[in-house]
């Protein structure tokens, strides 16, 4: 039953994609992206600032580390996805997240010197193939005419930040090992709080109602504390690279979400291009060949 961790965890995030695109024309995307990191750093306050202040040591050394999770995590990912989903769909929105992961994998080539394999080259040519046909509707030809709309460019903005989120996690792991995974994270979303408040307060409204206050309870409370506690334990349980497979489900997800609830047409072009894409993924996450080998000694046999 440990697949169920990591599962529900896809299936939150999955909502969540379709619950961005839901909160177009009832609260704007500097309000809810306020308003859900508030709620969870209230949320998260009494049960992890008091190992916080036991770990202060730590967290004085890694302010600089987790102002900038923070910045790329909760504010540029989250809130370009909610600008994002004003124009796009709840589909293309989970294509893309499908795609954070061979973002992180080519960003690793550059901030973790991970080794090119055959699976990274032909992986990311795959995907790119297949993202070029979901951003062009199925006409490939147009994007030199037209070019990227505004939403695609976000979102696709929104999916690297997150990647190199991931990366820089990997990267600064020694250092922040020494902070537990929660008062890392509940830092992150203080800074995260305190960048999001000059557009908090500078937007045209900021009303809760009985139409968007479910969709900021959903994105603050299952989204941001329930889903990252499943998927921490499914990776504690089932081990990372297991876990991560469960990743590849969360098109699916969302697209029966998005067409159930909010009645969104599939195309040919939604699973050419998806498919395309989410075969690049799994391409880069499994064939781990090098480009080069190493050559052999000499006098060696």
């Amino acid at each position: 039953m440990n697949f169920l961790f990591p599962l529900g965890a896809v299936v939150i995030w999955a909502v969540n994609s379709v619950v961005s695109k839901m909160t177009v024309g009832l609260i704007t995307p500097e309000a809810i992206s306020f308003y859900r990191w508030a709620i969870a750093l209230l949320v998260l306050t009494p049960l992890t600032l008091p190992g916080l202040i036991r770990h202060r040591a730590a967290l004085r050394g890694n302010l600089l580390k987790l102002l900038t999770l923070g910045a790329l995590g909760m504010v540029l990912y989250q809130s370009l996805a909610y600008y994002a989903a004003q124009t796009v769909s709840a589909l293309f929105i989970g294509i893309l997240v499908a795609s954070i992961p061979l973002l992180t994998v080519v960003f690793s080539l550059f901030f973790l010197r991970l080794t090119p394999t055959l699976g990274i080259i032909s992986g990311a040519l795959l995907s790119l193939c297949g993202l070029t046909l979901l951003v062009s509707q199925g006409h490939p030809a147009q994007l030199l005419h037209q070019g990227l709309g505004k939403g695609e460019i976000l979102m696709l903005a929104a999916a690297a930040a997150y990647a190199l989120y991931g990366v820089l996690t990997k990267r600064w792991a020694a250092d922040l090992s020494r902070l537990p995974h929660w008062q890392s994270l509940y830092m992150q979303i203080l800074f995260a709080v305190l960048m999001l408040i000059p557009g908090f307060v500078h937007t045209t409204d900021i009303h809760l109602t009985a139409q968007n206050l479910p969709l900021v309870l959903f994105a603050a409370l299952p989204a941001s504390i329930l889903a990252p506690y499943l998927w921490i334990q499914g990776v504690i349980r089932l081990g990372a690279n297991t876990a991560s497979i469960f990743l590849n489900l969360s098109p699916l997800f969302t697209a029966v979400i998005a067409i159930l609830f909010l009645h969104e047409q599939l195309h040919s072009w939604h699973l050419t291009g998806g498919g395309l894409t989410l075969a690049g993924v799994i391409l880069a996450q499994r064939l781990r060949i090098p480009l080069r080998r190493p050559s052999k000694a000499i006098g060696s046999y």
